[in-house]
């Protein structure tokens, strides 16, 4: 079945495409015509610069060249034919409707297609898929969890970054949904929190709404504003194309097209984290970041976050990432102080 990341990742094509990994000096070659000829209708079926016919690429397995109505694929017998099949499906309907990405989902999911490695890693480039790059600069993995921390947020429509404080989970999170934004794979970012005090009691805040929820979401505005400046932050904002907002505001939402982040989800509850996880639409990425050992519910409350851990090991195409204490890119301070909770915290448990 395929994931949604070949779907979610649609203006790779904007650069142009190179043959996929798969494709061999053996791989077969299938030519075809799709009639009538209307230049209207192959626009609507190759979509916004040919990001449907990428996605179909990606999802088979295949290369398609094409010049007016006629097109070549090449790859392996089977999925050139699941190819021809589905553009000749899909060319069917576009007489009748605009195709989605949705449209392209459905279509591949019946053809059995499997989602192949985003072009990024497929061109082979030495950061492939362990670093982001924005218009503030290039941000890389140091450590080899936070490549391939990285390297799942680029190869999977879920993933996990779980582990202490000053890992960059946050960061390098913000920085994958800073470049897909810049990059058109996604339409906007959502950005998501629990709003859950850390073992203090705020009371009542001053303000209206958003001055309420500021402070519980501070940390991901900074992040936005290291790499976008605070005047473009400010105007996606309006826009609603940038969108901070605490957990309880997700429920009933489907987000499409979007890269959501759920940070500090350890602060989650069961109810919470299952509401999150089904939020997830067409074409979108999440990513979900962690510290359990710095959970603020209540002493009886068990966390979203490791219960989904449990639950989620074993489901394919979810990606977890650990990270551990040799992780930690803050002051170096930071990291002895994790070690020695750590060890304070395991001598005081009971054998």
């Amino acid at each position: 079945m395929l994931h949604l990341d070949a779907v979610g990742r649609l203006a790779r094509a904007a650069a142009g495409l190179k043959p996929p990994m798969n494709a061999t000096p053996q791989s077969a070659s299938l030519d075809l015509s799709l009639e009538p000829d209307d230049s209207a209708r192959l626009a609507n079926l190759g979509g916004p610069f040919d990001s449907h016919l990428r996605a179909i690429e990606l999802g088979l397995g295949i290369e398609i060249r094409n010049r007016g109505n006629r097109f070549r694929l090449v790859g392996p017998h089977t999925a050139i034919a699941r190819g021809e099949a589905a553009l000749r499906e899909l060319y069917a309907q576009t007489g009748e409707r605009v195709i989605t990405p949705e449209d392209i989902h459905l279509e591949l999911v019946e053809r059995g297609a499997q989602a192949q490695p985003p072009a990024d890693e497929a061109e082979g480039g030495a950061d492939a898929g362990v670093s982001v790059r924005t218009r503030r600069g290039v941000v890389r993995g140091r450590s080899a969890q936070q490549k391939a921390y990285l390297h799942n947020i680029a190869s999977h429509d879920l993933s996990f970054g779980i582990g202490p404080a000053g890992t960059g989970k946050t960061y390098l999170a913000v920085a994958s949904a800073v470049q897909a934004l810049e990059r058109d794979r996604v339409r906007r970012l959502v950005l998501v929190r629990p709003a859950v005090e850390a073992g203090e009691k705020l009371g009542f805040l001053p303000g209206d709404m958003a001055q309420k929820i500021d402070p519980y979401l501070r940390p991901l505005y900074d992040a936005l504003y290291e790499m976008l400046g605070f005047e473009r932050v400010a105007r996606l904002a309006e826009r609603s194309v940038i969108e901070v907002a605490p957990l309880a505001f997700m429920r009933g939402r489907t987000l499409n097209e979007s890269f959501i982040i759920l940070d500090e989800a350890q602060n989650t509850t069961l109810e919470q984290m299952k509401m999150f996880l089904t939020r997830i639409g067409f074409g979108s990425v999440a990513v979900v970041t962690g510290d359990i050992t710095q959970i603020d519910l209540p002493k009886a409350q068990p966390s979203g976050l490791k219960h989904a851990m449990q639950v989620l090991a074993d489901v394919p195409g979810i990606g977890f990432t650990y990270f551990r204490n040799e992780d930690v890119v803050r002051h170096p301070l930071v990291q002895a102080i994790v070690r020695a909770y750590d060890a304070h915290e395991g001598r005081d448990k009971p054998q």
